[in-house]
């Protein structure tokens, strides 16, 4: 087992990707706290790895104020006596309108900001004393493919994940001579509940027209699931990337590679 005996807390894990590394991670022999902003559904994941044979922990907690960050960190700690592992997943795009340059708000801008860096800062600020104490540790930041290679303008989400990327290579620079190693998963577009939102204004068909068009856009041809995500995921939080820190790995199905618009593949 890759993993066997350490302790990671993952946020937003109640669902997609943040519940496919839990799993992943529980295969492997770790112990996972699950975050999430309403317990009920990271206590269903937290089952889920139970039922795999290890320790879980569900924790509801909204990542965006330090309080509950501290309050989920310490409580890790009291539990499991440590933290090996901290993936940084919570964010999205649901709580906020906008996405040009001129129709987000102030509101718009400072809520995906807040879930998808704030938190991770928060997140990451809260840990490293503890892995500074045990000489270990593995952080791990979801951002995403539209940090460096944008489907749409989504400025306020788009910002805040290539933000992310800032974060990731402070943080390993920083950290790197404690054996503590920071790095980045920049997803493509997941077959997930992630998209449960811009779903909700389309017809079925548009749905099915909606989906096709992002597999077209793909070069693999078809969008990734949240347990290729996870075997990422695993990699970085495993003694097997123990000499990777500060990288930022794109899981796209070649998204970074694809051509321009109007030219053949």
């Amino acid at each position: 087992m890759l993993l066997k005996d350490r302790v990671a807390i993952v946020t937003g894990g109640a669902k997609g990707i943040g519940r496919g590394i839990a799993l992943k991670f529980a295969r492997e022999g770790c112990d996972v706290v699950v975050n999430a902003l309403h317990i009920e559904g990271a206590q269903k994941v937290a089952g889920e790895v139970k039922a795999l044979g290890r320790k879980s922990l569900a924790i509801g907690a909204d990542v965006s104020k330090s309080a509950e960050v501290n309050d989920m960190v310490a409580r890790t700690v009291k539990e499991f006596g440590k933290v090996d592992i901290l993936v940084n997943n919570a964010g999205g795009i649901a709580s906020a309108k906008g996405g040009t340059i001129e129709n987000t708000t102030d509101d718009d801008w400072n809520r995906i900001v807040d879930i998808n860096l704030k938190g991770q800062f928060f997140c990451c600020r809260a840990v490293v004393p503890h892995m500074k104490k045990n000489k270990y540790g593995k952080i791990i930041n979801v951002s995403s493919m539209g940090a460096i290679h944008p489907p749409a303008p989504i400025v306020h989400y788009h910002s805040a994940k290539g933000g992310v990327l800032g974060l990731t290579i402070n943080l390993a620079l920083e950290l790197a001579h404690l054996n503590i190693t920071v790095n980045a998963i920049l997803p493509g577009p997941i077959r997930s509940e992630f998209f449960n939102e811009i779903l909700k204004g389309m017809s079925e068909e548009e749905g099915k027209a909606f989906f096709k068009m992002l597999d077209n856009k793909v070069p693999m041809r078809r969008m990734g699931t949240p347990e290729e995500i996870a075997g990422v995921a695993l990699f970085l939080a495993s003694d097997l990337s123990s000499y990777v820190t500060g990288e930022a790995i794109c899981a796209g199905g070649g998204l970074p590679i694809a051509p321009l618009e109007g030219t053949e593949r």
